[in-house]
């Protein structure tokens, strides 16, 4: 399907590709690699039930290391939205966006965040939803994908005890946008991301390697999956919970670091 795709591609056509996270990433791989990202073919692979979603199925559905993969390729862009906002702007925009597109969805009915349509929208932007203020203990939370309600939630909580973090959505992870994180990241600010994927390739390492690389005086604490198989079966949130990924864990977490 995705050779077929990457053919129609080269005939003009933008075309997309539906289908389960881990499988239209994983199982076509070389497809993808060798057709779509090597000849900048506009193919837009669009994979449902990111991280845990199908939390009953199983390790084998889910999608666990996508951005990583999707990251490690040239020419691609990898796209997370947060709600059914994000979601519709980042289609929108990935009609002109040259090369492949990642697009990493929910499966249904999940909330709406923002309380309309985003404008302006651009692939590679962030998203400011709140600044923060202080800066005593500065925060700021950076969330990708379906964890955009959490990070809110988590928001919610620490604004409970006195605190007001800064909330950035990052619907795309590649290209990062650099700039924004530059441009938050006061002295002494403690970076928190969250994301439903491997802390390995996902946002909180792209964000510590933009850290890194300017030298930035913040602190990074990051929130994501371990690097290991999940050998056992759940409710979403009761996955959520045993990774330490529900908003009380997380908040929690947070002022621990913070009061260290």
């Amino acid at each position: 399907t995705v050779g077929l795709a990457a053919g129609l591609a080269m005939t003009g056509r933008i075309v997309f590709v539906y289908g389960i996270a881990p499988f239209v990433t994983m199982r076509c791989f070389e497809h993808i690699r060798n057709d779509v990202c090597f000849h900048r073919a506009q193919v837009r692979l669009v994979g449902v039930g990111q991280g845990l979603t199908y939390s009953g199925e199983g390790a084998t559905h889910h999608s666990r290391i996508d951005i990583g993969l999707m990251s490690a390729l040239p020419n691609m862009t990898v796209v997370c939205p947060g709600d059914p906002h994000e979601a519709r702007a980042a289609t929108i925009a990935s009609i002109d966006q040259p090369g492949a597109v990642y697009l990493r969805l929910g499966k249904s009915s999940e909330p709406e965040v923002h309380t309309g349509p985003i404008t302006p929208f651009a692939l590679g932007r962030g998203i400011l939803m709140q600044e923060g203020a202080g800066t005593d203990a500065h925060v700021a939370l950076l969330s990708t994908g379906n964890m955009l309600p959490t990070m809110v939630s988590v928001c919610a909580r620490l604004e409970a005890v006195g605190l007001k973090p800064t909330m950035v959505s990052m619907p795309t992870v590649k290209p990062l946008d650099e700039g924004l994180i530059d441009a938050i990241a006061s002295p002494g600010t403690t970076f928190v991301t969250i994301e439903e994927h491997s802390h390995l390739g996902g946002l909180g390492a792209a964000v510590s390697k933009r850290v890194h690389e300017r030298n930035l005086s913040v602190r990074v604490q990051r929130f994501a999956l371990n690097d290991d198989y999940i050998d056992y079966a759940g409710s979403h949130d009761y996955l959520r919970e045993r990774f330490g990924l529900s908003p009380d864990a997380i908040a929690r977490a947070i002022l621990d670091r913070l009061n260290g």
